[in-house]
């Protein structure tokens, strides 16, 4: 086992796919202080927690001291660097040879060159510093060499790539690492050709592949190179992480793949110009992540004039816990889409413009009269039904005499405009037709946009550019009468000629043309003091895109605004408050999600948002721990857990015996518990026997179901789970280092599931089968102690028809919502 924690010095959290890593995992003290990771909840009933880790790192030479100019990672030793923890598994060849090629590893940790790994090593191959550094001089070939005891069928060849050769000169310089048939120049790998810069992943005979992939080399995603055979397949992988493979290429396999013993190389030639090296680490190492996070800060400590750095680290929720709070659901959406403009016309009565929240700073828009008479007045119309917010009432005297709003967006919006296409969105409602919605006008007048209803009551879009001839019209499929008093919503994309109206296509056929010199100004409520606006206007927004589709990227914004998109499952939901988080990667686990009903207005947090959620489907919300992005859990998951599907198993002997207990107290009990939803009926269910045997534990459970009847099923779920507890094991805890099934203890994460055997005679049972909420674990040098933090999983079992477990009355007859 090797401790592997790298920094990504410079990057954000954010943005994980640009990390560049540097492993730092010399310097962390695991022979005293270890590493400590606590992660989870305490039980089933309990919030998952933000998981947090601490490391002590050596810092002698001042490398992890803030600020520090001399520090090698300068100026990025700061606060919310990002952090990722992993168990790298060496594996080990037993039995006799020829051996799989997965259980040939080195982690090079111990500065000596292995002869027995590497008996044909030639050319000054060094080990130093946690790596394997091969020469790639100008003197001569070298080379990291196996003896030939290794097969590729049905294995895998794999390494950590760390530093690079430069070209520095050479008229060639590469390095490589290959499996070799017995034939010279037969062989499957990787090349990286240092004056190209592209990596390549070749099957050679007599030296040369005449069809190989190239790829262009990035420190990212080539960071781990793999070549894998499996049924019949060779396959040539890479990763970011040493966890999440890439299949760049794949072919049959060679038949001296099967029919051969395999060396492994690792070489690299110089052609003149300046030697330097390539480097290669954790040949064969099986990752398990342990910790994705950022560090909170970096702290030196002195001890005499020895100094240390005791960091504390927290996962992606520190960062969901400091979002501001959300504004109302249609606004999320169109700010998720990152306006060039977006004036959501939300002011109160009385403010002297209206202004812009997009964040790129452009002018308010201001009222403009035309003629006299007429009156817009901010903050008194009442939008569609889940804005939360009161619009402008535009009421002028006639088409022409009246009030609009407008702006000069200024030089940087029409600059952007001129190199983008446009995307146009927003809210109307009116009961006039002929009036114009929006329009944008060049500086010059020569390109002119209108976005109006038209005098038969449908959309229509006029428009004008410094290579047309005069203004056109060209009518919009679709509905026809939108002057019926209602909100309606549309979304005209230039990119993609299409127009949506409430969130469905209507026409993709426009002939309408791109602007040639951009927008200038922009104006909503009618168009340079002519077909004024009756009615009222909300969410304006256009959007700057080059070559991307934003139209099909707003039809959620329709029932948003009108619903709060209601009827849509929890995990779409968990989707979409992650989105507005700015997180993308979002696993979903498990096929039983409710919908969910409208959250409301703004207020809160997606995170708080995301825990309403995740309390009404009695569902599991934490961070991933092998990237920066969240897992969603549904209670389906844990539904009746089979033997098959165990992460592993332990017996009573394998525990840390001090600190084993079996709980049977009031902790959990519930027995009459009352429900409610938005706008919907207040029910109850008791257990009236546990109440005559222990007395009444009530609760109430506000929850954002669709339905009563669905309310009605999560109270009896958690009444029929809680109304009389069974004794449980709340703590598991293994010394994992020294178990057969290590690896396996390392992939139970939360809600996984094993089972505990050969339990003392004093135990209600001779095993238990526990489910996974959380746990605390230290790793040092050959010690990986893991404390589970456990719940019964009895308590998720659910019917089933005729089955002789579960279906036993009174025992398994629970019924699954």
């Amino acid at each position: 086992m090797a401790l592997l924690v790298e920094m990504g010095w410079g990057g954000l959290v954010q943005y994980p796919e640009t990390i560049q890593w540097t492993d730092i995992s010399r310097y962390v003290d695991i022979q005293q202080r270890g590493v400590t990771i606590n992660r989870g909840a305490a039980d089933e009933l309990s919030e998952t927690q933000p998981g947090t880790a601490t490391l002590t790192l050596a810092n002698q030479d001042g490398r992890f001291t803030p600020g520090n100019s001399a520090s090698p990672y300068w100026p990025y030793v700061r606060r919310n660097a990002p952090i990722r923890i992993a168990v790298a598994l060496i594996p080990t060849a037993s039995g006799s040879a020829p051996y799989p090629l997965a259980s040939l590893g080195d982690d090079f940790d111990d500065d000596v060159l292995s002869t027995a790994l590497w008996p044909g090593s030639y050319g000054g191959v060094l080990e130093a510093g946690g790596v394997v550094r091969v020469p790639v001089s100008t003197v001569a070939d070298a080379g990291l060499l196996s003896a030939r005891v290794w097969k590729l069928t049905g294995s895998q060849l794999t390494a950590k790539l760390v530093t690079v050769p430069k070209a520095n000169g050479s008229s060639n310089a590469a390095a490589s690492m290959w499996v070799n048939s017995t034939t010279a120049g037969t062989r499957i790998g990787w090349r990286y050709d240092a004056l190209t810069g592209l990596m390549a992943a070749m099957f050679q005979t007599g030296y040369s592949d005449p069809s190989p992939t190239n790829l262009t080399y990035n420190v990212v995603d080539f960071a781990w190179l793999r070549v894998r055979e499996a049924s019949g397949t060779v396959y040539w992988e890479t990763s970011s992480d040493g966890t999440n493979w890439v299949v760049r290429r794949s072919m049959a396999t060679p038949s001296w793949v099967g029919s051969q013993t395999q060396a492994i190389e690792f070489p690299a030639t110089r052609t003149g110009g300046v030697s330097d090296y390539i480097e290669w680490d954790l040949v064969g190492a099986v990752v398990k992540r342990r910790f994705c996070g950022q560090v909170n800060e970096f702290p030196v400590d002195w001890e005499g004039l020895s100094s240390t750095v005791t960091i504390s680290c927290t996962d992606l929720f520190k960062r969901l816990n400091k979002l501001g709070e959300l504004a109302p659901m249609v606004s999320q959406e169109i700010l998720c889409l990152n306006p060039r403009l977006y004036y959501p016309l939300t002011e109160t009565a009385g403010a002297s413009g209206v202004g812009d929240i997009s964040g790129n700073s452009p002018p308010a828009l201001t009222v403009s009269q035309a003629g006299s008479g007429g009156s817009l007045t901010l903050g008194v119309a009442a939008g569609p039904p889940e804005s939360y917010a009161q619009f402008p009432t535009f009421a002028p005297s006639s088409a022409t005499a009246g009030k609009w709003l407008m702006a000069d967006i200024g030089p940087q919006a029409e600059n952007d405009f001129r190199l983008n296409y446009t995307v146009f969105e927003a809210w109307f409602q009116t009961t006039t037709t002929g009036r114009a919605i929006f329009g944008a006008q060049s500086a010059d007048f020569s390109d002119q946009y209108i976005v109006s209803i038209a005098a038969g009551g449908g959309l229509q879009i006029e428009w004008m550019t410094a290579i047309s001839f005069g203004m056109s019209t060209e009518p919009i499929s679709g509905p026809t009468n939108l002057a019926d008093g209602n909100w309606h919503h549309v979304v005209y994309d230039q990119y993609q000629s299409a127009v949506w109206i409430d969130g469905v296509l209507v026409d993709s056929t426009l002939a309408v043309q791109a602007p040639i010199n951009g927008w200038r100004q922009l104006h909503v409520g009618g168009f340079r003091g002519t077909r004024l606006w009756s009615g009222s206007i909300g969410h304006v927004a256009l959007y700057a895109t080059l070559n991307q589709p934003v139209g099909p990227q707003t039809t959620g914004h329709y029932p948003a605004g009108m619903n709060g998109c209601t009827g849509e499952t929890a995990d779409d939901r968990i989707r979409r408050l992650a989105k507005y988080a700015g997180i993308s990667a979002v696993t979903v686990q498990g096929t039983v999600h409710d919908a969910i009903a409208s959250q409301g207005p703004g207020g809160s947090t997606a995170m708080a948002r995301m825990r309403e959620v995740e309390s009404t489907e009695s569902g599991r919300l934490f961070a991933d721990r092998t990237a920066f992005g969240l897992v969603y859990q549904s209670r389906g998951l844990r539904y009746n857990p089979a033997p098959a599907g165990e992460a592993f198993q332990a017996a009573y002997a394998d525990l840390e015996t001090r600190s084993v207990s079996v709980a049977d107290d009031d902790q959990k009990l519930l027995n009459d518990v009352t429900g409610a939803r938005p706008g919907g009926a207040t029910q109850r269910v008791t257990a009236l026997a546990s109440i005559a045997a222990f007395g009444a534990y009530p609760q109430e459970l506000n929850i954002l179901k669709t339905s009563d009847n669905s309310v009605l099923d999560a109270v009896y779920w958690l009444v029929s789970r809680y109304a009389n507890p069974q004794p449980e094991l709340r703590e598991v805890p293994v010394e994992a280092y020294t178990m057969p099934s290590y690896s396996a203890v390392l992939d139970a994460d939360i809600s996984s599931y094993f089972t505990v055997s050969s339990l003392p005679s004093q135990a209600p049972a001779p095993s238990a089968r526990v489910t996974v909420e959380g746990y605390a674990e230290t790793i040092k040098e050959k010690s990986h102690v893991i404390q589970f933090h456990t719940s019964a999983s009895t308590t998720d079992s659910v019917w089933v028809m005729d089955d002789p477990v579960y279906s036993v009355l009174d025992s398994t007859t629970r019924l699954a919502y």
